[in-house]
């Protein structure tokens, strides 16, 4: 994956909730991370994802003092790397989101859960698969970043069936997203 063995996310994340909690900033964790703790199956990812009410809500000076680098904001996202002595490119990328659909609910839901000796707001399995379904079916994105997000979809229906019960028409957006990105890459036969 290219980050240092043993990376496995929990000195980042830490770091960021520490930085949050102090700053009293609302936030849920998102993204692979948590997909990860709310599932039995092995799940990698890159990077932290944290949900905001709002881009002006991330404790920014906060974060520099902590030793953190911004990287740069996109349309959905303000990209940060987690603080360290190796280089840049090798820590932790830490993503913030917001200000996209359900993301002020998702935050004002999170539930605070015991991570393994330190406490973390994470975001409610039905807001999760609202958020990783909005990801799927957004078409600018790379097929297999959709695909991965789909699998989580599924994933986690299946082990939080009455979260997924609460999601609109979570099984027709489903099998269309299935259809959709199995299509995605295949090339035509050559016509003879």
């Amino acid at each position: 994956m290219g980050l240092p063995e043993g990376d496995t996310k929990e000195g980042a994340l830490r770091a960021v909730v520490e930085v949050l909690d102090a700053a009293g900033t609302p936030y849920a964790v998102i993204g692979g991370v948590a997909v990860q703790i709310y599932s039995r199956e092995p799940r990698t990812t890159l990077d932290v994802d944290l949900a905001v009410a709002r881009f002006d809500q991330i404790p920014r000076d906060a974060l520099f003092k902590a030793g953190f680098v911004h990287e740069g904001r996109h349309e959905h996202s303000d990209d940060w790397r987690a603080p360290g002595p190796r280089p840049k490119s090798e820590r932790t990328a830490i993503q913030f989101s917001s200000e996209d659909v359900g993301i002020e609910d998702a935050v004002a839901r999170a539930q605070v859960v015991d991570a393994g000796g330190y406490r973390l707001r994470l975001a409610s399995p039905a807001d999760l698969l609202v958020s990783k379904l909005a990801a799927a079916e957004e078409r600018t994105r790379r097929p297999s970043k959709r695909r991965i997000d789909l699998l989580d979809i599924i994933n986690l229906a299946e082990e939080h069936p009455t979260a997924a019960k609460t999601v609109t028409m979570l099984q027709q957006r489903v099998e269309q997203l299935t259809s959709e990105l199995l299509t995605l890459g295949k090339t035509r036969a050559p016509e003879r």
